[in-house]
């Protein structure tokens, strides 16, 4: 299992919620996806825990080449989105 665990900064939460909403359905139902979550921090309302499970490497490739994550990505300065700290792990499955 891959997982992508990091963070984002949000200027605008406001303007990036619809697409925000849109990556995290889209990212749900391709193949391979386990999990896909964003959480807005409780004491910094800019930050934004980006939480990613993915069955594969080849999964998570196919995500990263996707659609609607080059859409997400336009809609960044739009939206006040910078600072992106990802980080991957590989994991055991969770039902090991």
């Amino acid at each position: 299992m891959i997982v992508v665990e990091g963070t984002i900064k949000v200027a605008d939460l406001e303007k990036a919620r619809p697409h925000m909403e849109t990556m995290i359905t889209k990212s749900r139902a391709e193949a391979g996806c386990i999990a896909y979550a964003y959480a807005v921090d409780v004491l910094d309302r800019n930050t934004v825990h980006v939480s990613e499970r993915w069955e594969s490497r080849a999964a998570l490739g196919a995500h990263v080449n996707s659609a609607h994550l080059a859409e997400w990505r336009q809609c960044w300065d739009e939206a006040g989105i910078t600072d992106k700290s990802l980080r991957l792990y590989e994991a055991e499955p969770e039902d090991f």
